[in-house]
């Protein structure tokens, strides 16, 4: 049988339509199962927290439960290579932190993940002031005099982080590089044994999240110098920025975020985002969120991801010129 070129059309198109149906049709169910929200860290920190708090709302917009799986080690990067490993169908999301998604690449190119490329960013839900904070015994206790010390005494003195490429460890380098001030890491296997040694009077000062490091702050177990956020913390009211100080390019939160494999659909990335305003709206969420000592973002999926390139850059840069190396 001839078929002419109009009725060889018409078969074609006959015989997609069911799959082009099935596909939109698949799309508009999801998610058809429960969600699988990875924390690739242990329970109990922020992260974990943030996401916790927001899994109950998030589940209830979505109509499916959403199970939060914490997939520790390697400071995040084994439960971010699981992620990155899931088929893209919206069922496995993952949280994202500046070290998954910025600070732990700059520094170690066989992570296993690329972050520009391996992520659907979908909304970065919140972030967090991160702060300088010394001893008691500290020979200086503001701004002015803490560098004044350190430019007059390189090496002398050294700080603790919760590990190689955290946010306290990459910003403190950051810090180090604009200002000619010299201080020694001390990386630890995160934030609690850093801060027990910095109030210990084992290192001299920590650079660390805020909700960590306040309760110590508060209790005058350690002394706040300078914080990384865009305005003075009611917390902390007498602690300037990074701007205030005239560094500005270390006024960088911590954020937690949400993400997916790559490829993952815009209507899928759509509704998590929406479905996570949702879930923010409620007081509750957003009062535990708070208390957390972060604010609320919820960003677009464009926005949070010229954010992570934006993070990447910065701290690949200063890997480079602090001559940064895994330890």
């Amino acid at each position: 049988m001839n078929l002419t070129r109009r009725d060889s059309l018409r078969w074609a198109l006959a015989a997609s339509a069911p799959g082009l149906w099935l596909t939109a049709a698949q799309a508009q169910a999801w998610p058809s199962k429960p969600v699988r929200l990875i924390v690739p860290f242990a329970a109990g920190g922020t992260t974990d927290i943030i996401a916790r708090v927001v899994a109950q709302g998030l589940g209830e917009a979505l109509g499916q439960t959403v199970i939060v799986d914490n997939k520790g080690g390697a400071g995040g990067a084994l439960g971010t290579q699981e992620l990155v490993r899931q088929p893209a169908d919206g069922h496995v999301l993952g949280m994202a932190t500046v070290y998954t998604t910025a600070s732990g690449r700059a520094i170690n190119r066989r992570i296993g993940y690329d972050p520009l490329a391996d992520f659907t960013p979908i909304i970065n839900i919140a972030a967090t002031p991160n702060v300088i904070a010394v001893h008691p015994g500290f020979p200086a206790r503001d701004h002015a005099s803490f560098l004044q010390l350190l430019r007059r005494s390189p090496g002398k003195y050294s700080f603790s982080s919760a590990g190689t490429a955290s946010i306290g460890h990459m910003q403190m380098e950051l810090y180090k590089s604009l200002s000619g001030a010299f201080v020694t890491h001390i990386p630890y296997r995160g934030s609690g044994p850093a801060l027990n040694d910095t109030v210990a009077g084992q290192v001299a000062m920590v650079f660390d999240n805020l909700p960590s490091a306040l309760p110590f702050i508060k209790s005058g177990q350690l002394v706040p110098i300078v914080v990384a956020a865009p305005q003075r913390l009611a917390q902390l009211p007498d602690a300037p920025t990074f701007k205030e100080v005239g560094f500005e390019p270390v006024n960088r939160m911590a954020y937690y975020g949400i993400v997916g494999p790559k490829g993952l659909p815009r209507s899928v990335v759509d509704k998590v985002a929406a479905a996570v305003h949702k879930a923010a709206d409620q007081p509750e969420v957003k009062k535990r969120i708070e208390a957390t000592g972060s604010q609320l973002i919820l960003n677009t999926p464009e926005a949070f991801a010229a954010q992570i390139r934006a993070e990447l850059a910065v701290y690949r840069e200063v890997v480079e010129r602090q001559g940064l190396k895994l330890e």
